[in-house]
């Protein structure tokens, strides 16, 4: 396979980047689905319990709305320490063999949550669940771009990414409803462990081309553990994860005990996913032309206007409209910055790049549950999710005066 960087993967004005009538390398190849589909069931295991958790640490242990906010940050905490490290050994041993041990790890993990009898036993094992957790991210997503053709990385990146967001987006509608009908949260950690095992089992079976060990790397830079290249795109990154990690923790107790919302969080995720999966796939024809900025740029208003509506609290109706924008916005915006990220790096970085986007995503989703649990606590809900609409706001604002220019200042051709 083609490891290098071409012109049109990374022109992000070009309208020639992949001529529309001309004959293009097959996208949907076999590995390509199966790293995908291993994608989908790594966040769907994972997020089946993320709006629960809140509800079950409540209801098991009597824990406060701020001790729930750093009982559940300690997977950030986790995997924040251990993405960087991640990419560095994604680019430089065989990334089969990692994927295939951290997969492993993540879907055992899940054994502790059933055994966990103590708030503290459980905080433990959230905490070290973050490690594999951030480690398999990096290494399958890195796998998924040395299987695709070069001349189709930003739409696979594209569609790569739908995997996860849309996971993210049903898993936590699936959980709720699970719950609501058997009432037993033991019931959903054992359908996690199943299907993570699932997705360890489909990861098995990619087939990876060969890639040769790069010769005259330098032994220490900090280019091995952050793509320093990018320092201003991952700040950008951080600002919407804090978005996210507020709404994805505090979104179904606010439900229920502001607007009196017993099934409708479902009914909210449900909708996000919707807007994830129709700005995916209208996103897809302007990532093939390399219109990174202007996708990331449109994504990032989008959802700034969802955040807003929601805080501002109008009405069911704005709930519900805000999970749409929500949904639309991000995915319009992720897979635009995570194709950004590529762009800046050699190829020969690909781990470390996608280990930097996911490390700076993890660390606004880290303060963001952190914020949101003492905000929570000590304000109230309404200044919880006016801090979410603020913080995209301000992305968006960043990327529009700084972050496009500094983009194209250090996109690599070649």
């Amino acid at each position: 396979m083609d490891e290098s960087f071409k012109p049109e993967d990374v022109n992000d004005n070009s309208a020639k980047a992949v001529p529309e009538k001309a004959s293009v390398p097959r996208l949907w190849n076999r590995n390509y689905c199966k790293a995908m589909v291993g994608n989908f069931m790594l966040f769907f295991s994972f997020y089946l319990l993320t709006p629960l958790l809140p509800l079950y640490l409540d209801a098991q242990f009597g824990a406060d709305k701020d001790l729930i906010g750093l009982v559940l940050s300690g997977y950030v905490i986790a995997a924040l320490i251990v993405r960087p490290f991640s990419g560095f050994i994604v680019d430089s041993f065989n990334r089969k063999k990692v994927l295939m041990l951290c997969f492993f790890a993540f879907f055992i993990c899940f054994t502790g949550y059933i055994g966990a009898g103590t708030i503290l036993m459980f905080a433990l094992v959230r905490t070290i669940h973050g490690l594999p957790f951030g480690a398999t991210t990096v290494a399958n997503s890195t796998v998924a771009i040395d299987v695709l053709p070069s001349e189709r990385r930003n739409e696979g990146v594209g569609f790569y990414g739908l995997s996860n967001n849309l996971a993210m987006a049903i898993a936590p509608s699936a959980g709720i409803y699970i719950y609501s009908l058997s009432g037993n949260f033991q019931v959903l950690f054992w359908i996690s462990l199943v299907v993570a095992f699932a997705g360890f089992y489909c990861v098995a079976t990619i087939k990876l081309p060969h890639r040769p060990i790069v010769a005259g790397k330098p032994k220490l830079s900090m280019d091995h553990f952050f793509l320093s290249r990018a320092w201003l795109m991952a700040i950008n990154i951080l600002l919407f994860g804090l978005c996210w990690g507020v709404m994805s923790n505090y979104v179904a107790i606010y439900g229920k005990e502001e607007l009196g919302i017993t099934d409708g969080t479902g009914a909210f995720f449900a909708l996000l996913s919707v807007g994830l999966f129709v700005s995916r796939l209208y996103g897809v024809k302007s990532l093939r032309k390399g219109r990174l900025t202007q996708n990331a740029l449109q994504g990032a208003w989008i959802s700034a206007v969802g955040f807003t509506l929601f805080a501002l609290s109008v009405g069911e109706w704005a709930y519900y409209v805000s999970a749409i924008l929500i949904g639309l916005g991000n995915g319009r915006m992720y897979p635009a910055f995570l194709n950004m990220f590529i762009c800046v790096a050699r190829h020969d970085q690909r781990g470390t790049a996608n280990s930097s986007i996911l490390t700076s995503w993890d660390a606004g989703m880290g303060l963001g549950i952190l914020i949101g649990g003492m905000l929570v606590e000590y304000v109230g809900y309404s200044a919880a999710f006016w801090a979410t609409a603020i913080s995209q706001t301000a992305g968006a604002l960043l990327l529009l005066f700084f972050t496009r220019r500094f983009f194209m200042a250090r996109q690599l051709h070649a």
